[in-house]
């Protein structure tokens, strides 16, 4: 302030200083006047250093005029003094004040204070105004003072300063000006031009009722000096109420937003911080904040982190973008995002980082759930993708199959067995020899059980390799072993709400035995490369043609797996057993074949049907499936005539074993295919087996093709 006072003085000496040469070097008339350096004669309008008509040599006056001018000085640098460090709410105060202690001190009627809109330079907003009570009173409302002083204006936006002894001095121009100045009382009036902050204008005037003599420069010298303080006060007014109602604003969005703003300081580590960041993080409103209790604040997992993402924002002043997670008090935690960005000083070093910091919590939980949805998605996808694969697969199966066709006494021990079972979720062994359609029971057993509406998952134990039956089961994850290029969903998991059917248990490989008998006793499976337990809710239909008493005699099959299985067993009698079923399923078989064929078979030979139920079949219903097949595919005309399968060779050698029996019926199907096993009307679809399982059954019964056709 002492700097500032010491400035003002020197500029006013100065000032005074070429005033006083310029008033020594001039020779002034004797004029009637008003001073303007005293207002203790004021009262009645005497000057006060001349008198009424006074005649006083230049020197003289000049000395007089330099004596006030000194005293107007010590006015102006105490007004200038006062508005130092003025806070914005007072600045209009004590503009107004100090217009009337100058009109006071130099015997003015009025000052005015005018402002010119930014963006509107047509416009002139009265602001400040003071004036002597006898004075007209200003304009009521809100007038048009750039309609009322047009010249004025001009000449305010054009920075140039007005001073007036009478108003009969004014141009043509400037008749709308007069008239107004007159309408209000003024006769004489200095205006001077207001800059005011970035680009704004205004201007201030101090009038007289009275015309005067010429204006002294050293007088307009002074009075700009005070448009400058006014000036300076009123721009930083106007910028201190800026920078408030952006930071009111930037709070009140920070504080809808639920956001915390905040700032740390390099040099010191202290950290100041809203309301709304104190909150959030749960610092009490008047604790200390510095960069080690915001750090400790942090989950330790993510405190690193944060700390790294600070530093690479100060040294290489890129943006700060960081998510972490604070600890309560009370142990939980929260999730916080943090934007910021570093402040430099005069030299370019940062120091300072401000920002601002929201809690993401709920975001965060979305996108974790979003996640979980999207993986029971992907899992979901999978299995509906492997279960669509499946179900194709066992289409293809299944095509070709009649449903269970008979009304022996045997076959309806079976259905009966079937209906007491299926509502139950208990394990079922089916028993029985190769072909009697233990799978089509395992079938009405699914369809009669309340899990009918999924579907059935059938595993044949036998056709899978060794090494791939436990992932074929129980599942793999990917990598789980070489070759393990994906994911795999294994049959349990596919049966989860469903039945599974285990077809030939008995060939199932002993270590797979042990893992089979944790899943029935504890419900969970575990998937290869996975050691994590999935439950799983699957009823078990097993079927064998073995028998698995002798196996677990032998040591072959385990003893508790085994019963773990015969919870309920049913034996499905053979074709043997039940000979009067036979004309109702050549009945059936004929009708599926005839539509796949298109043909039209009204009856069966009287001769084949006796034949057909003197057979012994050794196969089964399978093998008689495959003999109507073939009856089918060479019948001529409406008559169907069948010949059972081995009826030559029951001629010639009638006591042969069953050994024997197969080699020649399979031997007899090959003939007839061209020994073509695999494919559509090969020996293994005729046969009623997979290719793996004739191959295996040709290599045990030494059947394989000469280069003659024949066999050894």
């Amino acid at each position: 302030m002492g700097d500032l006072k010491r400035g003002i003085s020197q500029r006013l000496y100065d000032e005074s200083c070429r005033g006083r040469r310029s008033d020594r070097q001039m020779v002034l008339p004797p004029v009637r006047h008003r001073s303007y350096l005293s207002s203790a004669a004021s009262a009645e309008r005497i000057d006060p250093v001349y008198g009424d008509d006074a005649m006083i040599p230049c020197e003289a006056q000049a000395d007089a005029a330099l004596d006030q001018g000194e005293r107007v000085e010590t006015l102006l640098i105490e007004l200038s003094a006062r508005f130092i460090s003025l806070a914005p709410e007072h600045v209009d105060r004590e503009i107004r004040d100090a217009q009337r202690r100058i009109c006071d001190y130099l015997g003015f009627d009025r000052s005015s204070l005018f402002q010119v809109p930014l963006g509107d330079p047509a416009a002139l907003l009265l602001t400040h105004i003071y004036q002597r009570p006898e004075m007209p009173p200003p304009p009521p409302g809100k007038p048009d003072m750039a309609r009322m002083f047009p010249w004025a204006l001009e000449q305010v936006l054009q920075g140039k300063t007005i001073a007036l002894s009478k108003l009969d001095d004014l141009p043509a121009e400037a008749a709308r000006d007069k008239e107004s100045w007159l309408r209000y009382g003024t006769h004489s009036l200095v205006v001077v031009p207001l800059p005011i902050g970035r680009g704004g204008l205004g201007a201030l005037t101090f009038a007289s009722a009275r015309e005067r003599g010429d204006w002294p420069e050293t007088l307009v010298k002074r009075l700009q000096l005070v448009a400058e303080v006014f000036a300076n006060a009123i721009a930083r007014a106007s910028s201190d109420q800026a920078l408030r109602e952006s930071e009111a604003r930037l709070q009140l969005t920070a504080d809808s937003a639920g956001a915390g703003l905040w700032m740390l300081s390099v040099e010191t580590g202290r950290i100041w911080a809203t309301a709304k960041m104190r909150e959030l993080f749960h610092f009490a409103p008047e604790e200390e904040l510095d960069y080690e209790s915001f750090l400790n604040a942090i989950h330790p997992e993510d405190r690193e982190a944060v700390r790294q993402a600070v530093e690479q924002a100060l040294q290489t002043r890129v943006e700060l973008r960081v998510e972490y997670r604070i600890v309560l008090p009370d142990g939980s935690f929260r999730w916080i995002s943090t934007h910021g960005s570093s402040l430099c000083d005069p030299s370019g070093e940062p120091d300072r980082l401000t920002g601002v910091s929201l809690d993401v919590t709920e975001r965060k939980q979305a996108e974790g759930q979003l996640r979980r949805t999207l993986d029971e998605v992907r899992q979901l996808r999978d299995e509906l993708r492997h279960q669509n694969v499946y179900l194709q697969q066992e289409v293809r199966l299944l095509h070709g199959h009649t449903r269970i066709v008979g009304q022996s006494q045997a076959l309806k021990r079976v259905l009966a067995q079937i209906e007491q079972v299926a509502p139950t979720g208990s394990t079922v062994l089916l028993l029985g020899e190769t072909g009697t359609g233990k799978e089509l029971i395992a079938s009405a057993l699914h369809e009669l059980s309340p899990r009918r509406g999924h579907p059935m998952v059938r595993v044949n134990c036998p056709a899978i390799p060794t090494s791939l039956i436990e992932s074929e089961l129980f599942g793999r994850e990917k990598g789980a072993y070489t070759g393990a290029l994906s994911k795999q969903i294994g049959r349990f998991e596919l049966a989860n709400g469903s039945t599974l059917f285990l077809d030939e248990i008995g060939d199932l490989p002993p270590d797979v035995q042990v893992k089979l008998l944790r899943v029935l006793q504890e419900k969970q499976i575990e998937r290869l490369g996975n050691p994590r337990s999935i439950p799983v809710d699957v009823r078990i239909i097993a079927a064998t043609n073995h028998d698995l008493e002798k196996a677990v005699r032998e040591g072959r099959f385990r003893q508790d797996l085994y019963y773990r299985l015969n919870v309920f067993p049913i034996t499905v009698p053979p074709l043997r057993e039940r000979p009067e079923d036979i004309p109702a399923l050549v009945s059936a078989l004929v009708g599926e074949f005839g539509t796949a064929l298109g043909k039209n078979i009204e009856s069966v030979a009287k001769e084949s049907m006796d034949a057909l139920r003197r057979y012994h079949w050794p196969g089964n219903v399978r093998e008689l499936r495959n003999v109507i097949e073939r009856a089918m595919i060479v019948a001529k005309g409406p008559k169907l005539w069948i010949e059972p399968p081995g009826k030559s060779a029951a001629t010639s050698t009638p006591r042969l074993t069953m050994e024997e029996v197969d080699r020649e019926h399979i031997h007899r199907v090959l003939e007839m295919t061209g020994w073509r096993v695999r494919g559509r009307n090969g020996a293994a679809e005729i046969l009623g087996v997979k290719p793996t399982t004739l191959n295996s059954r040709m290599a045990k019964l030494g059947i394989h093709r000469h280069a003659e056709g024949r066999t050894k």
